[in-house]
């Protein structure tokens, strides 16, 4: 994902009801967020489609690693030999 460009990314609630469609195709061109504001204060992130869905699969993976370093913390961890035989066993059915 991009970074947010501030003078370009930012819309009031006001302009972006005005003109969906032109901040949606900002947001697909560019692959950056538009941050939309309400009072003065950030209230919601457009995202490109596809920016998302990368963003999630990333989240996804460090939460699996996340969750297997606390495995291994609480001993639940197994040896890579004994996984690796595993993970082949699975494959081969």
């Amino acid at each position: 994902m991009q970074r947010i460009m501030l003078d370009q990314d930012i819309k009031p609630m006001s302009e972006f009801r005005a003109h969906t469609a032109a901040c949606i195709k900002q947001v697909q061109k560019s692959k950056r967020p538009v941050v939309i504001t309400q009072n003065g204060k950030s209230a919601a992130v457009l995202l490109d489609a596809m920016e998302f869905e990368a963003i999630s699969q990333r989240l996804e993976l460090l939460e699996d690693i996340a969750s297997g370093e606390s495995q291994i913390d609480y001993g639940a961890g197994i040896p890579h030999d004994q996984a690796k035989k595993v993970v082949l066993e699975r494959i081969s059915r």
